[in-house]
């Protein structure tokens, strides 16, 4: 079982939509985050006179599926949030319309720590792809003793943990935890199994059969799953992330008039991961079936709630 984690959060101005700041029980790291509109109110804060890493957060007009973030460093994030602040035309940046900045409560970290954990905040981004990175290319930054990058990966996981909590979820790995091989369904050890099992989609007036599963609120489809080639329903807003799919090479020619998941993808919801295996909007509450019981994914959850209540029940 994994274990839980205590963040505190704090409305600076009491609304849900202002300043909000986090901290993690014995992390040395704060995170001081808050839309354009209360920049001045932000670079007020004595955070902002620290050394730290920031991101710049808005969305992409191109692609409605994932925001537009730059990543940062300073040894004073206010002054060069000022700068960002201004006009396309005078150096500044227009698209962003919410800041997350990250310094440390004890003042530790130093110029060399954040150029080091910028590189490996962009790394990560890049990777995961759950965002267009306005940075461009990565400047690797090795120049960093051996135990401070040890600190720097602690810290690193520690950003990445707290980000989703704040909405932010650029830096969430979206690889699928191990649970089940793809081609046999054995599966890995104890420690390791998702609670969900596997489902499969078939379609077989077009060949297609595809396997997803459910894990950390995300629902994955596997790879080595079939997909169409081609959006063939009316236009939906899942037609430009199928675009986008293919685009990025998450899935691939697959044979004839298929494509093939290259890996593990996550989805926001089953009819998410529905919509992109059939090439058009599906239910995939209904579409998902249990690979061994052939419940639909729908009456597998009803399923889990029923039980879960009446076993609270007993208990009370």
């Amino acid at each position: 079982m994994t274990q839980g984690r205590s963040i505190r959060l704090f409305l600076v101005d009491g609304t849900p939509h202002g300043l909000l700041t986090a901290e993690i029980m014995n992390w040395t790291g704060h995170v001081l985050t808050g839309p354009r509109g209360k920049l001045s109110e932000l670079v007020q804060r004595p955070e902002c006179g620290r050394t730290g890493v920031y991101f710049l957060v808005g969305p992409d007009a191109e692609n409605s599926a994932r925001p537009q973030v730059y990543i940062g460093e300073s040894d004073d994030v206010g002054k060069r949030l000022k700068q960002h602040n201004r006009t396309e035309e005078q150096g500044g940046k227009d698209f962003w319309e919410k800041v997350c900045l990250i310094t440390s409560k004890d003042q530790n970290l130093t110029k060399a720590h954040v150029k080091y954990l910028e590189s490996l905040l962009i790394q990560q981004a890049q990777r995961v792809g759950r965002c267009t990175l306005v940075n461009g290319t990565r400047h690797d930054y090795i120049g960093l003793p051996e135990a401070d990058q040890a600190d720097m990966a602690f810290f690193l996981e520690q950003i990445r943990t707290v980000l989703p909590v704040l909405g932010f979820e650029f830096l969430r790995d979206a690889s699928r935890p191990p649970s089940h091989d793809l081609k046999t369904g054995a599966a890995a050890s104890a420690s390791d199994v998702s609670e969900s099992p596997r489902f499969r989609l078939s379609l077989p007036k077009h060949g297609i059969t595809a396997f997803g599963q459910e894990a950390e609120g995300e629902f994955f489809v596997l790879e080595g799953s079939h997909a169409r080639s081609e959006w063939g329903g009316p236009a939906h807003g899942y037609q430009r992330l199928h675009l986008q799919l293919c685009e990025e090479g998450v899935v691939a020619d697959g044979g004839g008039d298929l494509l093939r998941f290259t890996r593990d993808y996550a989805f926001s919801s089953p009819s998410a991961a529905a919509a992109i295996v059939v090439g058009r909007a599906a239910n995939g509450r209904t579409e998902w079936k249990h690979e061994e019981t052939g419940q639909t994914y729908g009456e597998w959850q009803e399923q889990l709630v029923s039980e879960a209540a009446e076993s609270r029940a007993e208990v009370l």
